[in-house]
């Protein structure tokens, strides 16, 4: 559960994720000197602009433009409001909100009842946005996500009727349930953020993510998300079982009445909107990065691909995400400048998903945390 101390750090529920809840600025030294960051590894920040086409769904209209500082306050302000439904995963709380204001996409990996849809749902709700929910089942066809033309027999023409995509959040639930061909409808959406039909292509609302939830791939009847897809993936966010204090305060909050489908009784409530995650979209990528701390996360990256335990390290688009990542958590903690323990903060939700790992050394026991663990521990760290 949320702590009541706002300059509290949670503790870290399964000894992996690193994710710390972003609060109040930390004390630190003066920022070191400015350092050009290469304008091809600066994260993308604004969205489709224009007037929406005719038959689009147009983007949410937020409240008048805020100040960065006062878009931190309310993107902090966040995690407390989705508390009040979801007990103990301040963690991927923060994932969520680093990946919207990266323009990215979140993986929620769980096991069933650990509140994965109910985390998208709330923090939905407490933004001002609308969402989406598809459940991925083996008999989903791809225009069932994206949509499809049909045959109107009024003008003998056909239509385009919008898909679920068509939203700011796609709940896209159990998406490693549904075969792969239905899978890869989402690559252009999650890329180009727009759905081609019929050769016309259709810009989705701004903003959008696809925030999915997946189960174990162990479990029964699961199909692996191919290495492209998951790449798409700006994190993963793994929601392990809550600890007994937690589950206890779980069936307390239901035996005095929660509704998980009411969030409003609950008492969530709006604190944030588009305005605030434009806004700290725009202050994110103003936030400075030494030459050091680039080539450190080079060195990441570079130093899972020599492993022998990795099939397949971490690709230059891995890097460019953490680089993205750790400039929004910085941002987020209340400083102008990145160092290496954002870097190493971010590293294992940014880049665990990106590694393929030798079938042998996976039968020995080998995790994709455990590489990184290798790597963060090995890489040596920029003074």
């Amino acid at each position: 559960m949320t702590s009541p101390n706002p300059g509290a750090t949670p503790a870290e529920p399964d000894g992996s994720a690193t994710l710390r809840a972003p609060l109040q600025p930390p004390q630190a030294p003066p920022p070191p000197p400015a350092a050009q960051t290469p304008a091809a590894q600066t994260p993308a920040v604004q969205g489709p602009g224009g007037q929406t086409p005719a038959g689009q769904t147009p983007a949410v209209q937020g409240p008048p433009r805020p100040d960065a500082e006062g878009a931190r306050q309310a993107l902090i302000e966040l995690r407390h409001e989705v508390a009040k439904a979801v007990v103990g995963q301040d963690a991927a709380v923060s994932g969520l909100v680093i990946a919207l204001i990266c323009h990215g996409h979140v993986l929620l990996e769980g096991v069933p009842g650990v509140a994965k849809t109910l985390l998208v749902r709330t923090l939905a709700t407490a933004l001002s946005l609308d969402t989406r929910r598809v459940q991925f089942t083996p008999d989903l066809m791809p225009g069932d996500v994206t949509g499809s033309l049909v045959y109107d027999n009024r003008t003998s023409e056909f239509a385009f009727r919008e898909g679920p995509v068509f939203t700011n959040l796609l709940l896209a639930d159990e998406i490693n349930r549904t075969p792969p061909k239905t899978q890869a409808a989402l690559l252009e959406v999650m890329e180009e953020r727009q759905v081609t039909v019929d050769g016309q292509p259709r810009r989705l609302p701004t903003p959008f993510a696809v925030l999915a939830t997946q189960n174990p791939i162990e479990h029964e009847g699961t199909y692996p998300l191919p290495e492209a897809q998951l790449d798409r993936f700006l994190i993963k966010v793994t929601l392990p079982l809550p600890p007994r204090e937690d589950e206890v305060h779980i069936l307390a909050r239901h035996a005095g009445g929660f509704d998980p489908s009411d969030l409003a009784a609950a008492g969530v409530r709006p604190v944030a909107g588009p305005a605030d995650i434009i806004a700290a979209r725009n202050a994110a990528a103003r936030v400075q990065v030494q030459r050091e701390v680039l080539a450190y996360i080079v060195d990441l990256a570079r130093a899972t691909r020599a492993l022998p335990s990795v099939l397949l390290g971490v690709s230059p688009r891995g890097a460019t995400a953490l680089l993205a990542t750790a400039r929004a958590w910085a941002w987020l903690s209340g400083r102008s400048y990145v160092t290496p323990d954002d870097v190493k903060a971010l590293a294992r939700a940014t880049l665990r998903h990106r590694l393929s790992l030798r079938p042998e050394a996976e039968q020995d026991g080998t995790t994709a945390e455990s590489v990184l663990d290798q790597v963060l521990i090995t890489v040596p760290v920029p003074r």
